[in-house]
């Protein structure tokens, strides 16, 4: 995933994508940064591919939210801009799952683990974060974990 985000600031340096550039950029330094924070307790100092995985659909997550503000405030430049940094994270994220597949997908972990009410949420939910690191959305996956076990 590393040798992924340093090759893809290498092209975009290449092709004087300003836009790319600065968002690999920012990228790397928060993995840098959680590197650094987890030094001691993860191997070699640096997080896994998995943990990188996170850190890019918290990074969405917040550019989400921020377009959300601009769009109520009415500066379309700045969704712009936000939405062109989502698209470039996105990149480099695993192909998304759909509802569909998300509640297939819940609907097995759940089937797995055993979960039996809304008391078993985290179980369920930490089941799913290890299966489906990266690929998942799991603000909207926790909404139907907890409309599933709710219904049983």
């Amino acid at each position: 995933m590393r040798e992924q985000l340093k090759e893809a600031l290498k092209s975009a340096m290449v092709a004087h994508d300003a836009q790319k550039i600065s968002t690999v950029r920012l990228i790397l330094a928060a993995v840098k940064d959680r590197d650094i924070a987890s030094r001691g307790t993860a191997k070699d100092g640096q997080i896994s591919d998995d943990d990188i995985l996170q850190l890019l659909q918290s990074m969405i997550k917040q550019r989400r939210d921020s377009i959300a503000m601009y769009q109520k405030g009415g500066r379309q430049d700045l969704v712009d801009n936000e939405q062109k940094e989502v698209d470039i994270i996105q990149s480099f994220l695993p192909k998304q799952m759909t509802p569909d597949e998300m509640k297939a997908a819940v609907e097995a972990v759940i089937k797995e683990t055993g979960a039996a009410g809304l008391k078993d949420m985290g179980k369920v939910m930490a089941a799913l974060r290890e299966k489906y690191a990266g690929r998942m959305d799991f603000g909207a996956a926790s909404g139907i974990v907890k409309a599933v076990l709710a219904a049983a």
